[in-house]
């Protein structure tokens, strides 16, 4: 999988066809620790269209004989890859937290959900798919099977390197598929181990294939390709939209997850030091930097500043610092664009006239100084029509917004863009059961924080947070796979 090339940097390939080969245009670049610039995990390549074009053509090739394997066999593979990640999952997290920031207790639980997804993909090999349905003809038989896409680009972004890639990838190939993978640079050293466990376990040449490289070239290029019969994407609306518009255009499938701006209500009645720990760890946890994080805090004017006690103060306990470090509760942003565009929302938010409450400043104290790292900011006095308010910022900001009843906060919720994820916190059901039948998001949560989903159940999001299909679970097989109706007489 690696080449040494200085005493404590490795350069990582593209896996292709079976074989960790070197990009053509015999560049790379560095993956950078972003709590701590000094430290490179590793060097990743910088591929070509011609690199890109051939680990789809070793995918088309491989696909007909993949396809051909029963179910059982293909999830063999992916149940021995499981057990040698397993094997490697202290080596795997730390790679993590080096590579993309989150604190290594949350690297290595997103690993053992990596696992997880592998032994659950595992044994879709074995479940039903299809139905017999009645035909009119009484000498007939009818029934529906599946058939999958063929080639699938899989492109997924830096804050989950390891759950992401592999919600995607292991139900596009339990399900016949063949994968070109596309990670984010920020993470394409950790990405590149995970592809290395899957090589371990026995996956034929060209099933599985990893080609790092710009978004502009091989991100575009996947979902340009004749050759790719599907494309499955998280990442920004921007980015997401444009490689929808280009598969759209030649009639490949195309599955989107985007953005979020996500709610918590706190209702009058809410069990308040369980929601702002909630909050707190639904929205700065992994320094704010999934889709699902809280950003905007709804609370009823009743238990408004009670509630803006407890939650600063929780605020005010937080350890930042590298996630590596023992005590560390939120490690940095992670990359210097990232942590720039949080400070810029920062900025944008006191010159609309929001109030900073706590933080929002860059961290360097020590070795902080070292990294991007930027203190969690809770603002008050927050309007609807903030930018902080409606834009997604992807980092540790809470805003703070009051109201006088539970509609209006409804109302609010709902007032995005975005319907990715939301919670509510209240002890009364009927509040809790309008909450689930009127907000406008994939998934909500009771009582809970607005992040994480478990992975035997549908993912997605309404509005422009998605293209409305659903990941994870056994929903995937409604993208990976096409229904064919088959009439026997």
């Amino acid at each position: 999988m690696t080449t040494n090339v200085e005493a404590t940097v490795q350069t990582y390939s593209n896996y292709i066809n079976g074989e960790w080969v070197a990009s053509g245009t015999e560049m790379t670049a560095d993956s950078i620790n972003p709590a701590n610039c000094d430290d490179i995990v590793g060097r990743y390549q910088l591929s070509s269209k011609e690199d890109l074009n051939r680990a789809v053509e070793a995918a088309s090739k491989a696909q007909r004989a993949w396809r051909k394997l029963s179910g059982s066999t293909r999830g063999d593979i992916l149940f021995k890859a499981a057990s040698i990640m397993e094997d490697r999952i202290d080596d795997i997290a730390r790679t993590m937290t080096r590579e993309m920031g989150k604190t290594y207790p949350e690297a290595k639980g997103e690993t053992a959900r990596g696992i997880a997804i592998l032994r659950y993909y595992a044994g879709e090999g074995m479940r039903p798919i299809g139905d017999v349905i009645p035909s009119t003809d009484s000498d007939a038989l009818m029934f529906t099977t599946r058939t999958p896409l063929g080639v699938v680009g899989v492109i997924t972004p830096w804050n989950f390197p390891v759950a992401i890639p592999l919600w995607k990838a292991a139900p596009a190939l339990i399900y016949g598929n063949t994968v070109v993978l596309k990670p984010a640079s920020e993470s394409a050293v950790t990405c590149a181990k995970i592809v290395d466990c899957l090589h371990e376990a026995g996956i034929p040449a060209g099933v599985l294939n990893m080609v790092t490289g710009s978004g502009s070239v091989i991100g575009q290029g996947l979902a340009d390709h004749p050759k790719v019969n599907g494309i499955t994407f998280t990442g920004s609306n921007t980015v997401g939209k444009k490689l929808g518009q280009a598969a759209l255009s030649r009639g490949a499938k195309y599955q989107l997850e985007m953005g979020g701006k996500n709610p918590v209500i706190v209702a009058e009645d809410a069990d308040l030091d369980l929601a702002a720990e909630a909050t707190v760890s639904g929205g700065l946890k992994s320094t704010g930097q999934k889709c699902t994080a809280t950003s905007r805090v709804i609370v009823h004017a009743a238990v408004y500043d009670e509630f803006r006690e407890k939650l600063l103060a929780k605020v005010a306990e937080i350890k930042v610092g590298d996630g590596l470090e023992d005590g560390t509760w939120m490690g940095p942003s992670a990359s210097e664009g990232q942590l720039k565009t949080v400070l810029s929302y920062v900025e944008k938010g006191k010159a609309e006239g929001a109030k900073l409450l706590y933080g929002g400043k860059r961290s360097e104290e020590g070795t902080n100084a070292k990294g991007y790292f930027v203190e969690p900011a809770v603002f008050d006095e927050v309007t609807a029509d903030m930018t902080i308010a409606r834009e997604e910022i992807f980092g540790p900001v809470l805003t703070l917004m009051k109201v006088s009843s539970f509609e209006e906060a409804l109302e609010l919720a709902n007032d995005s863009e975005y319907g990715l994820s939301a919670s509510v916190f209240t002890t009364n059901i009927s509040k809790a059961l309008s909450f689930i039948n009127e907000m406008d998001a994939g998934l909500v949560r009771i009582n809970t924080e607005s992040a994480g989903v478990e992975l035997q159940a549908p993912f997605g999001g309404m509005k422009q947070s998605s293209s409305h299909s659903r990941e994870q679970g056994r929903a995937a097989i409604e993208f990976f796979t096409s229904i064919k109706t088959v009439f026997v007489k």
